[in-house]
């Protein structure tokens, strides 16, 4: 079974990405908070991977982090979630927003995920709340936004925006528009932001 790959990112979409090791393509799947923390193409990346056998296919699925791969493997054992499925719960929240709403039971955090109704967050809850109450909440330490995504992210910054809510909204920009430019990626960011915020940063208290 993989576990890790290093290599070269030869390509990558926001629900995928190539890595050439030793010549080798690897095709892997990734959520989407992996794909805004990548880097460029043709630079070095290692993602952890989860090996996922099913009949006679066989599917990659990367991490940038390991809370993200468990949380990924506690959802696919859960009775009708699959591994895409799992994806697209952790591409709509944190890995930590994830195991903190099975660890309150707040099953309407998880609904309006597409694909998570109440029944299938209710059942989330139920099959794992038990198995996450001893994983502590951590304070999340992803790689950091590479390329345009840090540039946008340290702009955001400097107004005074929070680190956790500045990563989000970038994710969601660079998902919906892979190689959009600065300008684009700034302006969808600080409206969602001011959005947010009913249209008033908050900044850091000075001193």
């Amino acid at each position: 079974m993989i576990g890790r790959l290093s290599g070269t990112l030869v390509e990558k979409q926001p629900n995928q990405v190539i890595v050439d090791v030793g010549g080798v393509g690897y095709q892997v799947l990734i959520p989407l908070s992996t794909f805004a923390a990548l880097g460029s193409l043709n630079e070095p990346v290692t993602l952890l991977i989860h090996t996922h056998l099913r009949e006679d296919q066989l599917q990659l699925y990367g991490f940038l982090t390991a809370r993200e791969r468990r949380t990924f493997e506690l959802l696919i054992s859960v009775t009708g979630i699959g591994p895409g499925l799992a994806l697209r719960v952790l591409s709509g929240k944190s890995a930590e927003e994830v195991l903190a709403a099975i660890r309150r039971g707040e099953v309407e955090r998880l609904v309006g995920i597409p694909g998570i109704g109440k029944k299938t967050a209710e059942r989330i809850v139920m099959e794992l709340r038990d198995r996450v109450a001893d994983l502590a909440p951590e304070t999340p330490s992803a790689a950091p936004l590479a390329g345009v995504g840090a540039d946008v992210a340290s702009a955001l910054l400097n107004l005074g925006y929070d680190r956790r809510e500045v990563d989000d909204v970038i994710a969601r920009a660079l998902g919906s528009h892979p190689g959009a430019p600065f300008e684009f990626v700034f302006r969808a960011a600080l409206a969602e932001l001011s959005a947010a915020s009913q249209g008033a940063p908050r900044l850091r208290a000075k001193g």
